[in-house]
Parts: C-alpha cells; sequence; structure tokens
C-alpha cells in the first residue's frame, strides 16, 4: 500500500503553505489554538475563494472544481496546522453545501450554493437541543404548517457561530403523531428573522462560540424545507459523516503539541532540559505516534469519500480515536507544565502563553459534540464489525 503523495497533490500542498506563510508574514493570523474556530474572518474565506478552496470537492454545474477529497484533505491539514481562520465558511462548505446538492431543489441550489461558494453567507447547524443531544430524534423544536408558511416554535442549543451567522441548517419535528424517526424535517432559515433570539453560552474556557437559539412563532417559508417531509432524519444520517471525519478533530490544538516539544528543549529543571528526562521523551513519543495514527484515520476517510463510498463506520472510528488524542494531548500537556500549566492566556506567568490551560478545559466537550463517544464506538462495532445490537 502506497502511503505517499502524487507530484500534483504535494504540489497543492506548497501552494497552501505558501499562501498560509504571506498571510502570517502579514500578520493576518496568529498561530494559536483554537484559532480557526474562534477567529471567523470573512476577508480571509473570500481570499480562499478566490483561489477556489471553497466548495473545491463540489460538482462543477455548483461551482466546484470537482477536486478529490484527498486534496480538501490536504487543504484542511495545512490551513490547521496554522490554525488559519476559516470558521466563516467552514459549516457550509464541510456540511450544508453538500447537503443542498444531495437533498435541495434546483432554487436551493441556485440560491444558497454560489454564496458559499463566494463567501457570501455564512452558515451553522441546528441540531442539539436541551434533552436531545446524541439522541437527535428527541427533538421536540416543532413546524407546524399554516397555509405557505411553517409555524416554528422551539429551542436549539449548543449551537457554535449562531452569534455572527446569517442562515441556520436545522432539523425541526413536522409531525407530531409519527415514529420519532419519521416525523422530522429539515429546514434553512434566515436568522435575521423576526422571532429569532440568539443568546450566548460561555464555555469554561471563558470563550463565546456556543449559543441558544430560541424560535417564537417564527413563519418559515415552506420552500425552506429541504428534501421530502419528515424524512429529515434520514437525510441527516447520510450528512453526518461529512461531520465527523476531518482532520479538525485531530489538529485543533495542534499548536499545543508544537509548543510543548519546543517547551521541553528549553526549559531545565534539576539542571537538566526537560527533553532528557524519559518520562518526559516517552510522552511526547506516544503523542507523535498517536497522531500519525490520527492523520492515517483521517486521510483513510478522504480517500473512502474520493472513491465515492459513505464512510460510515470509518468516520465513526476517525472521531472516536481523534477527539480521545485531543484530550490525551491536553492533559499531557498540562502534567508536564506542572502547576504553571493551570493558568490561562493572558497570564504572565503561564508558560506556553496559557494555552495548555486553555486547551485542557475545551477539550472536555469534543467527545460530546458531533456524536458522542458512546455512540461512535456503537457504530464502529455494529456498522463496523458487524457485532449484534443488544435486545431490550
Amino acid at each position: 500500500m502506497d502511503f505517499g503523495f502524487t507530484k500534483e497533490q504535494e504540489s497543492f500542498r506548497q501552494e497552501v503553505r505558501d499562501f498560509l506563510e504571506k498571510k502570517i508574514e502579514c500578520g493576518a493570523f496568529e498561530i494559536i489554538s483554537n484559532g480557526w474556530l474562534e477567529n471567523s474572518s470573512q476577508e480571509f474565506s473570500k481570499e480562499m475563494s478566490e483561489r477556489g478552496w471553497i466548495g473545491m470537492t463540489w460538482p462543477k454545474e455548483y461551482g466546484g472544481q470537482e477536486r478529490t477529497y484527498m486534496d480538501r484533505a490536504i487543504l484542511m491539514e495545512e490551513m490547521l496546522t496554522c490554525q488559519a481562520p476559516i470558521a466563516y465558511h467552514f459549516l457550509a462548505d464541510r456540511q450544508v453545501g453538500p447537503a443542498i446538492i444531495h437533498f435541495g431543489n434546483d432554487d436551493h441550489k441556485k440560491e444558497y450554493l454560489p454564496k458559499i461558494i463566494n463567501a457570501e453567507i455564512s452558515m451553522v447547524l441546528g441540531l442539539s437541543e436541551p434533552n436531545a443531544g446524541s439522541d437527535l430524534v428527541s427533538v421536540k423544536t416543532y413546524a407546524k404548517e399554516e397555509g405557505d408558511f411553517f409555524i416554528l416554535n422551539g429551542q436549539k442549543v449548543w449551537t457554535t457561530g449562531a452569534h455572527r451567522a446569517d442562515y441556520i441548517w436545522m432539523i425541526v419535528r413536522t409531525d407530531l403523531d409519527a415514529p420519532k424517526h419519521k416525523g422530522i424535517s429539515e429546514f434553512i432559515l434566515d436568522l435575521k428573522t423576526p422571532g429569532v433570539t440568539v443568546r450566548p453560552i460561555i464555555n469554561i474556557a471563558g470563550v463565546h462560540s456556543f449559543n441558544e437559539v430560541f424560535f417564537e412563532d417564527v413563519k418559515v417559508p415552506k420552500e425552506n424545507l429541504v428534501g421530502v417531509k419528515n424524512r429529515g432524519f434520514y437525510q441527516l444520517m447520510a450528512q453526518v459523516d461529512y461531520e465527523r471525519a476531518g482532520l479538525e478533530r485531530l489538529m485543533q490544538n495542534y499548536p499545543v503539541f508544537v509548543n510543548l516539544v519546543e517547551y521541553v528543549k528549553k526549559e531545565k529543571r534539576n539542571g537538566q532540559p526537560l527533553s532528557k528526562d524519559p518520562m518526559v521523551r516517552n510522552t511526547l513519543a506516544e503523542l507523535e505516534v498517536e497522531y500519525q495514527i490520527g492523520r492515517l484515520f483521517c486521510y483513510q476517510v478522504a480517500w473512502t469519500l474520493t472513491q465515492g463510498r459513505i464512510p460510515n463506520y470509518e468516520a465513526a472510528l476517525c472521531k472516536a480515536y481523534c477527539t480521545q488524542y485531543e484530550q490525551r494531548l491536553s492533559d499531557a500537556a498540562t502534567r508536564i507544565l506542572g502547576l504553571y500549566g493551570q493558568l490561562m492566556p493572558g497570564s504572565k506567568w503561564a508558560p506556553m502563553n496559557g494555552e495548555a490551560a486553555d486547551s485542557y478545559l475545551w477539550s472536555v466537550s469534543y467527545t460530546l459534540q458531533g456524536g458522542s463517544l458512546e455512540v461512535l464506538k456503537n457504530i464502529v462495532a455494529t456498522r463496523g464489525l458487524g457485532l449484534p445490537v443488544a435486545k431490550k
């Protein structure tokens, strides 16, 4: 098996690196953990759009380039290595666009796909609710038909980026009497619609990335229904693999590992560099090996998509492994740094500018968001290994 890249892929990687190096040199952004998520920049996204780096895997008829998912994985690896500010277009590019291509009607494709490609709009995902996290069939937000509209009432939670987005891609219940899986539909909703309220959730790292979104008698035009009414859950299941398998699950805190390696080379304890400590050396070696394994998992998913197959259990395995790796990385960093590793960004005493503590607090959510670890293990067990489903 050849684990190498083609000359064309290596050339593309260098093209992306050259672009990023110039942006860093001119001060467009800093390389900090979670920077890709926290720092949304429409200007940066528009520059990526001009280079054809948004929607690059989409069909040409919708503005894409029909490039491979391997190419997109290379792009994402380089972007995440530098923590480039890609949040503005990221969710629309990764998940919403492909969903519109597969399930949207012609009007949806004409209205939204060009705007996503050109970085003119930002979209977020409205899936989780207070009593429906991993168990999405339990959503209670309800849309009732009235004439040419659906009247929407309910609440979403943990909606990343809703405070700065234009649209929300959401699932709601449209049939209260149908079995749970068969009464859900997908909608696109303008977040400026009357009756929509976005409230911030400040996470334990002190960052505003999550939100609650409330809907009170919101009038949603019927043309905003995507796909078949009451088939939204089945449509969603074909979309979540895009969410679970990207390199962002592995590299959200990549700068922590890079800075930790540099830190142990310079920091001395008992007159010796920390890099001479056998325990520290072993920990960093394990992290490097685990990182490379996770990287191969991510590229396996990209390769599977390039072959035209849906990487269902592969995506679940990839996310389960990579998010746990991220947690082990932040835990190892705080242990190696000692008590000072608990200091947050902004403290003059914090080593690595407090990124170890910051990443540690962020990491709590990694094995929950986008599908909990337990759900992912069940997918790997039943769909990947063919193990029997437990009967009640």
